[in-house]
């Protein structure tokens, strides 16, 4: 098996997906040093996972964490001179870790990669992708009338897994539903996921017009 270095956060990353991220710890201050020594820009990866006991930072700081998580790659960096970084991962794929090892100046874990069932061509996956995306579209609207101005803006992948992914990184949801959500073995399964989330959000909106069920943050998606 193949060893790589874990970043734990209090967040799950999907896929295609875009994150914005603040490195201030010494430890992950040592893991951007040495990503930036590699000089090809596409093995500049590493392991995101959720934490599921714990904190990112703190005396106590991380107790255990989950095993699936999503390959990322370094793909933007803004250095400060007080050695603090700025970053953008990009999601690559997902992951299950087997073994972690603290002993280094950061984690490392050895991993398996999780394949995407290739489902463009199934006619179930695609239906259910397209009832998806007519939910969001019509919670996006109803949304932006409670807010009295638009939200949500710009255009979702219609592939069935990155839509799936950016629905997911783009919904109101805990992180244990992130977490179930990254760990759901196809996109068809991920989209019957958020498209019942969508509809109860949507109902709670309706039902408590003045308190918004929902604060959702757009992120940008990449099928790189």
């Amino acid at each position: 098996m193949i060893r790589i270095p874990v970043f734990p956060l209090n967040a799950v990353l999907f896929p295609g997906v875009v994150t914005p991220l603040h490195i201030f710890e010494d430890r992950y201050r040592a893991l951007m040093r040495d990503l930036l020594a590699i000089e090809n820009r596409e093995d500049r990866v590493f392991a995101v996972v959720a934490i599921r006991e714990g904190y990112e930072v703190g005396e106590h700081g991380m107790q255990s964490m989950h095993r699936t998580g999503t390959l990322v790659q370094l793909t933007e960096v803004e250095r400060y001179d007080d050695g603090r970084f700025d970053i953008e991962v990009t999601g690559r794929q997902r992951l299950v870790l087997s073994d972690v090892d603290g002993s280094g100046e950061y984690l490392t874990g050895e991993y398996e990669l999780l394949e995407d069932p290739s489902e463009v061509t199934d006619p179930e996956a695609e239906e259910e992708a397209a009832r998806t995306l007519l939910t969001f579209e019509t919670y996006r609207d109803e949304l932006s009338e409670l807010r009295g101005g638009p939200v949500l803006a710009g255009p979702m992948p219609h592939d069935p897994t990155y839509l799936s992914y950016s629905l997911a990184a783009t919904c109101l949801l805990s992180q244990t539903e992130r977490q179930e959500l990254l760990e759901a073995p196809t996109a068809l399964e991920r989209l019957r996921m958020l498209r019942w989330s969508l509809r109860e959000e949507m109902r709670a909106m309706r039902a408590v017009p003045s308190l918004p069920a929902t604060e959702v943050s757009r992120t940008r998606w990449s099928p790189n």
